[in-house]
């Protein structure tokens, strides 16, 4: 799995003293975005892209204004025209496990403005990045 580090700002504290749930849902996304630039495929590059169409989210335990976090990412599934990507908040070491991610996305092509199949040279690049990251 790919890991981005994650420092939790002052501001991303709510009133009840932990990091607020939408505030993480940042932090999936920095995580997803750190993950494709990192595969190959920049977000904002490209004719080909993918976007978010459906996400799930399981909170396990509350995250502190001390406590240090990484956000865990890696392609869980392909289908056609979608990928499956899992992704956790853990504690540096791993042993924690703050929250669960899945978020189907859908394969997009910039200038035909449409839903587009997942080229096999973007499966095989990402199959081959998460071997490598296991």
């Amino acid at each position: 799995m790919h890991t981005l580090p994650i420092q939790i700002r002052f501001n991303d504290i709510d009133q009840m003293g932990h990091v607020n749930n939408a505030v993480i849902m940042e932090y999936f996304d920095l995580a997803k975005s750190d993950y494709f630039t990192a595969v190959g495929l920049p977000p904002e590059e490209g004719d080909f892209t993918v976007m978010i169409v459906h996400f799930e989210v399981d909170f396990k335990a509350q995250i502190h204004f001390h406590d240090k976090v990484a956000v865990s990412t890696r392609v869980e599934r392909f289908g056609t025209k979608s990928l499956t990507v899992e992704q956790q908040v853990v504690s540096p070491e791993g042993d924690k496990v703050y929250a669960v991610c899945h978020t189907v996305m859908a394969g997009y092509c910039r200038s035909a403005a449409s839903a587009a199949p997942i080229p096999e040279e973007v499966k095989e690049r990402i199959r081959n990045f998460d071997m490598q990251n296991a």
